[in-house]
């Protein structure tokens, strides 16, 4: 064991030096973690965070959708939630807990079978429940702060704590979740509904996205927030960007506001792609687009 191991703190989980994060993410780019820890639980997580060294870094990882790993890696430790995490549990008759490491599309098609209406949203939502409860994600008009009712975070320091909706501070696609604590779990709550109508709506929201995002591909989601009065695609097109490419990254051609990775892009490629797409919306429109997609790490 190197003496780099030796100074982390032991755990029940897995951890692995310099892992390779360009398999975890949705764009299949950029470079490794120093450490990357999957805990075996939320204790393992609390008594793992309360040893490490306040000075080395840490960052959560979800299911990679939203996210660009630039390509000299991340420093420090990279935590990611697994199954013992992806767990969803009914808890009457119009809410569920949904563990941080748990798909949208899990959490929404288990709602349905309780007959809860209200979230099938969450199925046209790429990532997991930590995910989008940081961002406040949304779509089809709903967005997680008009269904949380509390989640349950382990801050920096692995002191663990049940914060209400309110604390939360939603705005668009942004919460004041403190710096650096992990989303481990969640309460939705929705309303009453008939399992068939539910799933029915989910199909349709299933088609609505399968026909207008290049779900196929390798991309990360919406790129860029929507500003206020517009739609971040359409001023991506009217400045000329569908299809502008930079090396093997490319603005999708079926909707705007994707970028995919056609192969061999790296992260520099992709990053520099969407920061050109910036200055031209700015160019055309005067509206400076501002990154959805988190971009973490040390440039190469």
């Amino acid at each position: 064991m190197s003496a780099a191991a030796l100074a982390l703190p032991a755990v029940r989980g897995r951890l692995t030096v310099d892992a390779p994060l360009a398999p975890l993410v949705w764009f299949k780019s950029g470079g490794a973690a120093e450490w990357l820890f999957e805990p075996a639980d939320v204790d393992d997580l609390s008594a793992f965070l309360a040893d490490l060294d306040p000075a080395t870094p840490m960052m959560g990882l979800g299911l990679g959708s939203n996210l660009i790993v630039r390509d000299g890696g991340v420093p420090g430790v990279v935590v990611r939630l697994g199954k013992a995490f992806a767990k969803v549990d009914r808890l009457d008759a119009t809410t569920i807990r949904c563990g941080g490491g748990a798909s949208g599309i899990l959490v929404s098609s288990t709602a349905r079978d309780a007959g809860i209406a209200g979230i099938e949203f969450l199925r046209s939502i790429p990532g997991a429940v930590g995910g989008f409860v940081r961002m406040n994600g949304g779509a089809y008009g709903r967005e997680v702060k008009d269904i949380l009712i509390e989640c349950e975070i382990v801050l920096r320091s692995g002191e663990r704590r049940t914060l209400a909706n309110a604390d939360l501070g939603y705005t668009y696609r942004h919460s004041q979740l403190p710096e650096g604590a992990i989303v481990v779990a969640a309460t939705f709550r929705g309303h009453p509904g008939e399992p068939s109508a539910i799933g029915a709506k989910m199909d349709r929201i299933a088609a609505e996205r399968e026909a207008s995002q290049p779900l196929r591909s390798k991309t990360g989601g919406s790129t860029f927030k929507n500003p206020e009065g517009h739609k971040a695609w359409q001023l991506v097109d009217a400045a000329g960007c569908r299809g502008l490419r930079q090396g093997d990254a490319q603005v999708s051609e079926k909707h705007t506001n994707f970028l995919l990775n056609l192969g061999t892009a790296n992260s520099a490629d992709i990053e520099a792609l969407g920061e050109e797409v910036r200055r031209r919306v700015k160019a055309q429109s005067g509206v400076e687009l501002e990154w959805e997609i988190q971009r973490v790490g040390i440039a190469k």
